[in-house]
């Protein structure tokens, strides 16, 4: 009895989303296990680091904290080098860090107890992660050390993730009356219980793993720059209006500090408005830039200037770099309405720019609030907690999706299903196709390669069918 057409049609619908989750699970199975495994751990880079490094990051709280000065004098002496950044104690019982180029081409953390500016040690600057192991766990979750390739891989997989949490979903409901959703493991062993596990964990975790890889993505080249263009655009992200009176540099802020608010990485920094007189006076023999390789002079002004301001402990200050440049002062503290990127004249001490969370539009307050959600900061313990158990289950769903793959193929095939002979798909989800690969262009991208592979392999079945 032949089927009826509405129900051939679902079935061929059913197959072929099938079919493509099968074939995208495969392909970014990788990539996710990757982001599960790093970003888990990255999860609690402070508490590693802490423990990790002790003896360096930790010391007695006693008496008055130092002046920056006499602080950055001690580095310097112990480890020669130009001074790039000088990190205060966030707290009584923390050291404080001092950012040294060396002579050697090197950039290292000098920590220095901040009450007796008795040197604690040295350590590879491992920038925003805070120490070269947390630094290297960081780049292997971006995969930065393949370039700009990695990166895109990584924002194609996280695409990729969202689809297939969706498309699971549609496999996972209730195809008439013998087939229902499952809520927990029903079968006891073999691959149907392989089955469950994949099911009932994607079900439970998929609105963690959707967030995760959208919160995600604003670090990517291609989406996150569209992204942030299109929020400053609708003045929805940073608004205009902080430089009119202010000449900027063509540096954007993400490469001078180790870590500002997202939305403002990409913004120019400003210049120190004399840099070029200033810069004459030097020439004829005047140094009198504030980093000319020593202490800058105004060290310890601009420092109580941005704590007079408000910036919350935990900040870093970047100093200025050439004549023109400008001390930076900024902090993404656990609390991300305390945000805040401050820019001094490296000559007066003068504020030229000072903005926080407040000052952003609702585009970007959303998403400065998303990203600290997915550094697992906003809630303490229990956001590390959560998105933990989110990280491990997505490990789980990748071993047991390789598990079925491996227990459901051929020997000596790849087991993918079959092309489905009826390919009455509706519109509807064709127009859903195109906007996902509109939304998220490099899926867009991988979409249209593997349509080509399908439609490669089935001509040349075709033509080894009539042969």
């Amino acid at each position: 009895m032949a089927e009826k057409p509405s129900h051939a049609a679902s079935a061929a619908l059913y197959r072929a989303v099938w079919r493509w989750h099968f074939i995208a699970g495969l392909v970014v199975l990788p990539f996710v296990l990757i982001l599960a495994v790093t970003g888990g751990i990255y999860l609690f880079k402070d508490e590693i680091n802490n423990a990790a490094h002790h003896r360096l990051r930790f010391v007695e709280a006693s008496g008055e904290t130092l002046p920056p000065s006499q602080i950055v004098a001690a580095a310097l002496a112990s480890h020669p080098g130009i001074l790039k950044a000088y990190t205060p104690p966030p707290a009584a019982d923390r050291s404080a860090e001092v950012d040294i180029l060396g002579a050697d081409g090197l950039r290292d953390t000098i920590y220095v107890n901040p009450h007796d500016a008795e040197v604690l040690g040295t350590l590879w600057d491992g920038g925003a992660a805070g120490s070269p192991a947390m630094y290297v766990v960081r780049k292997l979750h971006s995969l930065e050390y393949v370039g700009w390739v990695g990166n895109r891989l990584i924002e194609a997989a996280a695409g990729w993730m969202i689809l297939l949490v969706a498309s699971g979903i549609y496999l996972w409901l209730p195809r008439g009356r013998t087939s229902v959703g499952t809520l927990r493991i029903k079968a006891t062993k073999g691959r149907p219980w392989w089955r469950d596990l994949h099911a009932v964990t994607g079900i439970y975790t998929g609105v963690f793993i959707v967030f995760l890889a959208m919160t995600g993505l604003p670090w990517s080249d291609v989406w996150g720059k569209k992204f942030y263009d299109t929020a400053y655009t609708l003045g929805l992200g940073i608004p205009d209006g902080y430089w009119s009176e202010v000449p900027v540099s063509t540096v954007p802020t993400q490469d001078v500090v180790d870590r500002a608010p997202w939305i403002m990485e990409r913004q120019p920094v400003p210049t120190s408005p004399d840099g070029g007189a200033h810069a004459g006076h030097a020439a004829g023999g005047m140094a009198t830039g504030a980093n000319s390789g020593g202490v800058p002079a105004l060290l310890d002004q601009v420092t109580a200037e941005v704590e007079r301001l408000g910036i919350v402990p935990g900040y870093s200050l970047t100093m200025p770099g050439g004549d023109t440049g400008v001390f930076t002062a900024s902090v993404y503290p656990d609390d991300i309405t305390y945000e805040r990127v401050i820019h001094l004249d490296q000559y007066s001490g003068a504020v030229l720019y000072d903005a926080g969370l407040q000052d952003l539009g609702t585009l970007g307050r959303w998403a400065e609030w998303g990203i600290s959600v997915h550094m697992g900061q906003e809630w303490g313990l229990a956001n590390q907690i959560a998105l933990l158990l989110a990280c491990a289950a997505m490990v789980m769903m990748c071993v047991s999706a390789a598990v079925m793959w491996w227990k459901r193929r051929p020997a000596g095939a790849l087991g993918v299903p079959r092309v489905p002979t009826d390919w009455r798909i509706p519109r509807t989800l064709l127009v859903m196709a195109i906007a996902a690969g509109i939304f998220f262009p490099l899926v867009g991208l991988s979409m249209l390669i593997l349509v080509m592979v399908e439609v490669l392999v089935h001509f040349g079945r075709r033509r080894a069918g009539a042969a």
